[in-house]
Parts: C-alpha cells; structure tokens; sequence
C-alpha cells in the first residue's frame, strides 16, 4: 500500500496496529509525532491525519486513553521541535561562516534572527498547522538565533494547540456516520485546509511581484 494510501485510509491502518500492538501503539505513536516535527529528514509523515485518527479510534474503542495521548504526544511535539531547533542552531554558524557565499551568506543569517526576533512565536504557531513547513520552522529558528526561552514557550504553546486540536477533533466527531462513511475525504479536507494558508499567502506574495 502506498504512503497516499495508508494516510487516507490511516483510521484502519491504526486499528490494525492497536489490534495488533495494544500499548505499544503508544510508543509508535510518539516516535511517529517525534520524528515529523523533530527532523527534516522525514516533513511527509502523517501528522495532521495521525491525530485525527488516533482520537477517533480512542472514542470508538476505548483501547486508547485520550489523556494519555494528549500528553505523550505533546511531549513527542516539543521534544521534536526543540531537538530540530538546537541542531539549527548548532550548524547554523558554520552553514553561515563565510560572508562570500552565495546560499549561506551572513545577511541571511542576520535577516531570519531579525525576523525570528520580531515574528518567531506567531511563526512557530501558525506553521505547526503546515504540513512540511512545521518541519522546517523550528530548524530556520535555530539557524535564526530565535531566543531560546521564548521558542521554548511557544514550542509548548503550539504543541497543545496543534495534538490537543486534532486530538479531541477526531474524538468528538471522528465516529460521526457520516465521517466514518466518508473518512478519506475528511482526511483531504484535514490536508487541503491545513495547507490553504500556505497557498493563500503564496498567491498573495505572488500577485504582489507581478504587479510591483
């Protein structure tokens, strides 16, 4: 089965490995949420869906506890993205060493601290909501010099906003008749309206230099 597949039919393939696994499903889950938001190696893992599903299979068959989850994977989120910020930050001074290279010139350097300083906590929210982009948004803020306690806040702020939401989304709807008959077009609605705000601003920036 392909990756497309298993996201869009990831209710089933979840139940399968809690039939299968039981508690173990729990350590699945957090490396899963660990390793999507912690390295940028891996931005296609499933986490809008995953959340989603893991709170509806949790309502419809009590194998799971919500609150458990809750925790653990907030946990997995703020470890992730703090361990991909301290390696942004770690290699960012030596990616940006010279002041003559083209790709890893010093202004940008200087630029993305400026802009992590002024716009870093609202950046880290909204892209915990991007597929891909929340990947990489905790990585730039490291290489950004984003203050580390401000990160770390909004690191755990954006964490229960994002588990928390999607969590309790698929635990107080997911066993809906109608989205259970219809649950891969719920998990297309989850990634196009996730990616909206990316493509709205892309157009936006877009309009915006052909018309400058």
């Amino acid at each position: 089965m392909s990756l497309l597949q298993h996201v869009l039919h990831i209710d089933q393939s979840l139940l399968a490995f809690v039939n299968l696994y039981g508690a173990w499903v729990y350590a699945i889950l957090f490396i899963i949420i660990f390793c999507e938001t912690g390295l940028v190696i891996t931005p296609f893992l499933p986490g809008d869906s995953l959340l989603f599903a893991a709170g509806t299979i949790t309502a419809g068959t009590q194998k799971l506890d919500i609150y458990l989850l809750l925790v653990l994977l907030v946990l997995a989120s703020t470890l992730g993205n703090k361990l991909n910020y301290l390696i942004g930050r770690f290699i960012g001074p030596r990616l940006f060493s010279s002041q003559h290279t083209w790709l890893f010139n010093k202004k940008y350097l200087h630029d993305t601290h400026r802009f992590y300083e002024k716009h870093g906590g609202k950046t880290i929210i909204i892209a915990r909501f991007l597929p891909i982009i929340r990947t990489f948004a905790p990585f730039v803020a490291g290489i950004g010099h984003m203050n580390m306690k401000h990160f770390a806040f909004y690191n755990l702020f954006s964490a229960f906003l994002w588990v928390g939401g999607l969590l309790y989304l698929g635990y107080f709807f997911g066993n809906l008749p109608f989205i259970q008959a219809h649950f891969s077009l719920a998990i297309y609605t989850i990634i196009v309206v996730s990616l909206l705000p990316a493509v709205i601003t892309f157009s936006r920036q877009w309009v915006s230099n052909k018309t400058s």
